[in-house]
This record gives structure tokens, sequence and C-alpha cells, in this order.
């Protein structure tokens, strides 16, 4: 990918660029909990989006998007535009909200591509917001505060690309490390790199090929019933800012005063929580049986009450539970559509690549994506 971009980028622009990358990632439980302030455990998956850059003299950004095989400008000058619903819109996104936090940026020639698939709930959006604000803010010369990046790039999936979405990718890209999953208390924003990967296991994503669109109104409208949950357990409990502060025998005392799905979107939140928290101390004693255990819980919640799987879903979930050998399998991302993770032993690799292949094609006709990950490092400037 790197030597590709390269030379793409010496042909459109005669110059020798420098490389940035930022990761997609991968959820280990802890589902829909980023914007009610509680508790997410992402690891940056060795998959990531490239971009070449060099700094212009004027206020421009030229960019070419080369798994699109499209470009686009960007004049800073002017007034941004947003939600066109394409990729430039997280390009602008990012460019003007690095600017409102860091304040005036250079324009740059940028080439852009990517290895993270799009849409399957792997983060494709944020690891395209960090590195390009990595990106942008290196070529200006300006140190990058990868906190400051982080909700730069938050802002921008907001605001240009019209998702209500937490902090965790962003973070996830940002801040994850080789080797570990990052526990992010989403509120106080403190970080703690937990060890997970072991000689014997392996981490492998099934993709549904099933592509779900985060910026639906089903995405944002799972906020808005925590959100209403919130205010409604307030009238009992003035002291909570989020669910996060919500205990479950909390919510249980005073469910009748909540409709159903609102209590239904409440009692996943509150129960990941507690999933999230357990699952990080099951990791760091090595005791995947347990960890295993909640992840298959939390994609029962994720179904049930938070109703964001779907058939293909529940399906590669099923199947993993079927093969021996397999410690945990859940949804991960936003959901309808993307992507499950499932922990596994080493040794049954071949066995359960053979079971989710043939049971998903006997139920769909179609095969699904089977990906190896490893934990990678956030965001970076490449080495030439």
């Amino acid at each position: 990918m790197i030597d590709k971009i390269k030379t793409e980028f010496s042909k459109q622009f005669s110059v020798e660029p420098r490389i940035f990358r930022a990761p997609g990632r991968v959820n280990l439980v802890g589902e829909h909990t980023d914007y009610n302030d509680g508790f997410v455990m992402p690891f940056a998956i060795n998959r990531a989006t490239i971009v070449a850059g060099a700094k212009r003299d004027d206020r421009r950004i030229e960019v070419a998007a080369l798994d699109m095989d499209e470009t686009a400008s960007i004049d800073l000058d002017t007034a941004p535009q947003k939600q066109r619903k394409t990729w430039v819109d997280y390009v602008e996104g990012t460019a003007r909200c690095v600017e409102e936090e860091f304040g005036k940026i250079a324009g740059a020639n940028l080439v852009i591509t990517s290895d993270v698939p799009i849409g399957s709930g792997l983060s494709s959006s944020a690891a395209l917001e960090i590195s390009v604000g990595f990106a942008l803010l290196s070529l200006s010369g300006i140190e990058v505060d990868r906190e400051k990046l982080a909700f730069a790039g938050q802002k921008a999936e907001h605001e240009y690309a019209g998702t209500k979405s937490g902090i965790m990718d962003q973070f996830a890209a940002s801040f994850s490390k080789k080797g570990s999953a990052m526990l992010l208390d989403c509120r106080s924003l403190k970080r703690q790199q937990i060890p997970f990967e072991t000689d014997d296991t392996m981490t492998v994503v099934c993709d549904t090929k099933v592509e779900h669109s985060l910026a639906s109104s089903e995405y944002n409208r799972r906020r808005e019933e925590c959100e209403e949950g919130v205010r409604l357990l307030q009238k009992h409990l003035p002291k909570i800012k989020a669910l996060r502060d919500v205990s479950m025998d909390g919510l249980e005392k005073y469910k009748n005063d909540l409709p159903d799905v609102v209590y239904r979107r409440c009692r996943h939140v509150i129960g990941e929580n507690e999933r999230t928290l357990k699952a990080a101390e099951y990791f760091k004693s090595r005791d995947l049986v347990n960890a295993g255990k909640l992840m298959f819980e939390s994609h029962a919640s994720l179904r049930d009450d938070y109703e964001v799987s779907c058939k293909e879903l529940d399906t590669l979930v099923q199947i993993a539970s079927s093969v021996e050998g397999v410690f945990g399998a859940r949804m991960t991302g936003g959901g309808f559509g993307g992507c499950t993770v499932n922990i596994i032993r080493k040794n049954v690799l071949d066995g359960f690549k053979r079971s989710i292949n043939e049971g998903y094609i006997r139920r769909f006709d179609r095969e699904p994506g089977i990906y190896e990950f490893h934990a990678a490092d956030g965001a970076s400037e490449v080495s030439l």
C-alpha cells in the first residue's frame, strides 16, 4: 500500500510525500456504551488508512481517494459544505474541526488509500478522520495532541457525516498499543492497556458483507432513547448525568416509569458496562472462558434489548458457539450488519473457518469475509 500510494502521489504532484496511517478497530466488548459515558474495550487492527501528503503554499486541500478513483478540492477560506453523504465529508469535516481545535492549518495535497473494509463495523470512518487529521497537523508543523485530534474527528463525524457517535473509535485509532486492547472510561478518558492475545489464541473477525450506515436514523434513535431514559430516571435519581451512573438495581426499581423499549435500551447499556469491566479483569488474568461467556452475553443483549443485530450477525455467532475451541463471539461495531469478533484457539482455525463458511453459505447463499487480526499501534507517521 505504501509503495503504491507513494508512486501515485509522485505521479500526481511531482514531489516526495510524507506518509501517515491510522488503524481501524475491533471492539472486544462494550457496545453502544461510549455515548452513554460508559466503558469500552477496543483494539486497533493491523489494517489502516494510509495518507500520503505534502504541504501547499495556499489554503486548498487537493485530495485523491485511490480506492474510489475520485478526487475533491476543498478551499479552507470558503464556507464549509456538510453532509454530502460521500467520503469527502470526512476529509473536509476533519480539516475544519482540526482547525477549530488547533488553529489555522496549511493547505495540502493528499492521496488516500485503505484496506479497512468500509461499512463493516471496523471503524473505517475514524481511521480516515484520524489519518487525515494527523497528516494535516504534521504537514502544518503543528504538534499532534492525540486527545484533541480524537475529539476533532468525533466532531467531524457529528457535524459533517451526521452520525452522533461516541468517542471510542477515534480514541482507538489514536491511542491503541500493539498486543493490547484499551479499556477506556468514556467519561474520564482514563485508559488502561489490557493484554489479551496469547501464544495459543487468536482473534478472527467474520464479515456479514451486509453494509450498515451509522448515519442512519436507527443509530441516532438509539442515542435518543438512552437520553430519554436518563431524563425519566432523573425524576427519581436526580444526581445521574448518564446511564453510566445508574445501577441495574436502580433501573429495575423504576422500570415501570419507562416505556418498555426505553427500559430495554437502558438495561443493555447498564449491563454492558458491567460486562466490560468484568471482561477486562478476566482478560488480564487470562481467563478466556469467562471472558468469552461475557462476549456471548453481550451479543444476546445487543440482539434482544438494543435490537441492533441482524439475522446474518446472529447466524455467525450461532455457528461460532457450536465450534469447539471458540471462547467467545459477538457482533462488533454499530450493528445492522458488519462483523462479529471471535476469540478462538489457534489450533481450531481451519475448522472454524470451514464451519463459518459452510454454515453461512447454506443460510444466505454467499460467502462471509473472514479476517485474522492482530492488535496494532494507533496513528503514526510512517518512517520511510
